[in-house]
């Protein structure tokens, strides 16, 4: 992640410049139980649901879901598949939107979790999140 020498460039960066590349994908069978095993293991809020023959989108996954899905309705997450509770399909932006229109879509989606695209492949590079914006912002004020 790099940053530029003068706050009022920020916003000049592009997605690409501030995602994480990490990307977890887990299977739409799996069971949620498994699904927050791996998140909590790996320290991330959020999956990807991979495509499948019966799962042609990608989805996602997200803390927000296990809230929401989960702990307020009572279920038992070792009797749901991930296809359960996943959002789907999966939006996504290009690796060379704005940061400032990356928050205006994440705004409107009301969303914490934005895949990102590669512009030319269509596949999925990076993730950005809510937290990310954290850094951005902090560096906008310095």
């Amino acid at each position: 992640m790099n940053q530029k020498n003068h706050p009022e460039d920020a916003m000049d960066f592009t997605v690409r410049e501030w995602m994480m590349t990490l990307i977890v994908e887990i299977d739409p069978d799996a069971t949620v139980k498994e699904a927050l095993s791996l998140m909590r293991r790996r320290y991330i809020n959020s999956l990807v649901v991979k495509k499948t023959e019966t799962n042609p989108e990608y989805g996602i996954v997200t803390t927000v879901d296990v809230c929401d899905k989960i702990i307020a309705q009572n279920r038992d997450p070792s009797k749901l598949k991930v296809r359960d509770i996943m959002t789907s399909p999966l939006i996504s932006i290009s690796q060379s939107a704005s940061i400032q229109d990356c928050a205006k879509l994440m705004m409107a989606l009301k969303s914490r979790h934005l895949p990102v695209r590669d512009d030319e492949t269509g596949e999925l590079i990076g993730m950005i999140s809510a937290t990310d914006f954290l850094v951005i912002a902090e560096a906008m004020a310095s």
